[in-house]
C-alpha cells in the first residue's frame, strides 16, 4: 500500500495503518480507509495470486469481527453471524459449504433477532497487518488461521452466547 507516513489507529481493528483518504468498511464507523485499504490487498491476492485458498472464509470473519462499527441492524447481524462461522470452523470444524449454509441458515430464522455484543476491549493482537506480509500462499493461511483465532478469543465473553447460536442452527 502506497501512502503517507503518518500511521493511525484503525478505529476497529486498533491496528497502526496508513492516515489515507479513501473507501472504508460499509458500515459506520468501522474501519479506517487505511485499514479497509489493506484488507482489499489481501483480498486481492486471494482472489488472484492464491486462487481463493481455504482459509479466505476465516480471512471475512476476523475482519468483520474486527471491525464491529456501531450498533444498528445490519452489523448486529454481521457481527453474530461471522462469529457464528468462526466458531463453527475453529472449533467444531465445519468446512467452507458447511458454514456457508450455516450462515444462511442463521440469517433466514433470526433475522432482526440477533443482539449488540458489547465489544471486547481488544479486538485480537493478530490484524489484516499481519497478514498483508506473509509471502507465500502457506504463510498466508498460517496468518489468517492465527488472526482469526485472535479475533475469536478475543470475543471470549460471548463464547457462551455463540455456541448456543451454533447449537440451535444445528438442531
Amino acid at each position: 500500500m502506497t501512502g503517507s507516513s503518518s500511521l493511525i489507529p484503525c478505529i476497529g481493528c486498533g491496528a497502526l495503518v496508513a492516515d489515507v483518504d479513501g473507501p472504508t468498511y460499509r458500515y459506520p464507523d468501522a474501519a479506517s480507509p487505511g485499514c479497509w485499504a489493506v484488507y482489499g490487498e489481501v483480498l486481492a491476492r486471494e482472489y488472484g495470486e492464491f486462487r481463493y485458498p481455504s482459509a479466505h472464509r476465516l480471512a471475512v470473519d476476523a475482519y468483520a469481527v474486527q471491525h464491529p462499527g456501531m450498533p444498528t441492524p445490519q452489523t448486529v447481524q454481521s457481527v453474530t453471524v461471522h462469529l457464528i462461522s468462526l466458531c463453527a470452523v475453529l472449533e467444531r470444524g465445519y468446512e467452507a459449504p458447511r458454514v456457508a449454509e450455516l450462515m444462511r441458515r442463521a440469517i433466514a430464522r433470526y433475522k432482526g433477532r440477533f443482539v449488540w455484543l458489547e465489544r471486547p476491549a481488544s479486538l485480537g493482537s493478530v490484524t489484516v497487518l499481519d497478514v498483508a506480509q506473509a509471502t507465500s500462499l502457506a504463510e498466508h493461511v498460517r496468518c489468517v488461521e492465527g488472526w482469526a483465532r485472535a479475533a475469536w478469543t478475543a470475543w471470549s465473553a460471548h463464547h457462551r452466547a455463540i455456541h448456543r447460536w451454533v447449537d440451535r442452527l444445528e438442531a
